[in-house]
């Protein structure tokens, strides 16, 4: 069992610090030169999924114990990662090096944000006419060097204890990926990707690289975010950038505007919905208790209407981290009390708990996860319509509410109790 982590990982000054606090509750260190983010920078970032309180008529009484629910909107916590700035070479110690490549072990999906205006240089010092379309392939570089040196440097070694141990490639391979956090099964995903059938012991480099390629693919899914849209020059790498890049894995933001609306929603200037292009003044609102805006302020909204909301529909900020939730393939399930009212033991509130599962979580697994105790006295378990379902059964979006039944009905009351236990975010997960 382990949190979802996802890290935010680019080249200095690209925005990755900007995108955090655009997202999250830290505050990343932001300067537009190199490594001003020296330790990483963990945030709880939300977002926003549709909540069952909803289809149950229950949204005046839906309480998450995290994030938050607004009329079945359900602002779901996940962990962000600011991973300090890398800069070409640094698997062979340039800039600050392996210690930041050493960060990623930590992270599920990694968002790669990337300065798309071009005002940065491959070192993320200010320049004008950057192509950033390199930035992409050079960050993947990076990431496949570190592993494939490690890796390749032992070769002889663990090709000759592979052949002793008379063990199969995907525990040999397991053994040294597992310092990147991955699972035994994640390993063989790789190999099954890879479509590698020869014997490990007459693999030669080519192959030793593809195998790298596809673990890749499988332990550092990516979403890569093209920042700083509202710059000059930002149109014509973003079609360059399209043409070449799966369209599907990339999203358009701009983390300082959201950051700034943000601001002045909180300080009651504007009313201003995340993910939407939805802005209202006092002007648009006269009796709600808006402060009314000066010129300056004005003109500054009206700029980022222009360049940012009217042409894309939202800055993207929340968008990005959708999309790395949606590539991971989590699954929100609701461990509940009862079927009826949906609420939890002491009766306050429903839909309390939101846990994000891993694909192919099974409804044991998820009773370890709300509570070991749950697991141990497991009776059964119900879904909607009190309908039974199998403890190898796996759970998915149709099945996703469920209530526990156990031989002991203290233990039956732990439902929704520790779930969030060890952490400050909702999203506790089986293992991958």
């Amino acid at each position: 069992m382990k949190d979802v982590v996802i890290a935010c990982v680019g080249k200095p000054s690209a925005g990755k610090s900007s995108f955090l606090n655009a997202v999250t509750d830290a505050t990343a260190k932001v300067g537009n030169y190199p490594f001003t983010t020296i330790k990483p920078n963990n945030g709880i970032a939300y977002f926003p999924i549709e909540c069952p309180c909803k289809r149950f008529d229950k949204t005046k009484l839906c309480a998450p114990r995290y994030g938050r629910c607004i009329d079945g909107k359900r602002f779901v916590p996940i962990q962000i990662l600011d991973v300090a700035g890398l800069v070409p070479g640094a698997s062979e110690g340039q800039g600050l090096g392996n210690q930041f490549l050493d960060d990623l072990r930590h992270a599920n999906a990694l968002i790669h944000v990337v300065d798309v205006s071009g005002t940065t240089d491959a070192n993320g010092k200010e320049t004008v006419g950057y192509d950033p379309i390199g930035d992409i392939e050079w960050l993947r570089g990076e990431i496949h060097s570190w592993i494939f040196g490690n890796l390749n440097k032992r070769w002889s070694q663990i090709v000759r204890r592979h052949v002793a141990v008379k063990a199969s490639t995907a525990e040999t391979l397991h053994n040294q990926f597992s310092g990147y956090g991955a699972t035994l099964s994640l390993v063989q995903k790789s190999l099954d990707r890879s479509g590698i059938k020869e014997p490990m012991d007459t693999w030669e480099k080519e192959t030793i690289i593809k195998i790298v390629d596809a673990f890749l693919d499988e332990r550092f899914p990516t979403i890569i975010a093209l920042n700083k849209i509202d710059l000059p020059d930002s149109d014509k790498n973003i079609s360059k950038i399209m043409r070449k890049y799966d369209q599907n894995k990339i999203v358009l933001s701009s983390a300082l505007a959201e950051t700034f609306l943000r601001k002045l929603h909180k300080q009651k200037f504007i009313q201003y919905e995340e993910g939407t292009d939805n802005v209202q003044t006092k002007e648009d609102l006269p009796d709600s208790d808006l402060k009314p805006l000066d010129e300056k302020l004005q003109n500054r909204i009206e700029k980022v209407q222009d360049l940012v909301l009217y042409r894309y529909g939202s800055t993207g900020v929340q968008d990005v981290v959708l999309k790395a939730v949606e590539i991971l393939g989590l699954v929100p399930a609701f461990p509940v009390k009862s079927l009826t009212t949906f609420a939890n033991t002491n009766g306050k509130g429903v839909f309390r708990d939101c846990v994000l599962l891993w694909p192919g979580t099974t409804v044991i697994e998820f009773a370890d996860i709300v509570h070991p105790e749950i697991a141990k006295h497991y009776l059964g378990a119900e879904t909607i319509g009190n309908r039974k379902i199998g403890e190898d059964d796996v759970i998915t979006k149709e099945n996703n509410i469920i209530c526990f039944k156990t031989s002991q009905a203290t233990h039956s009351s732990a439902a929704g109790t520790n779930a969030n236990a060890n952490t400050n975010s909702t999203s506790h997960t089986a293992k991958k």
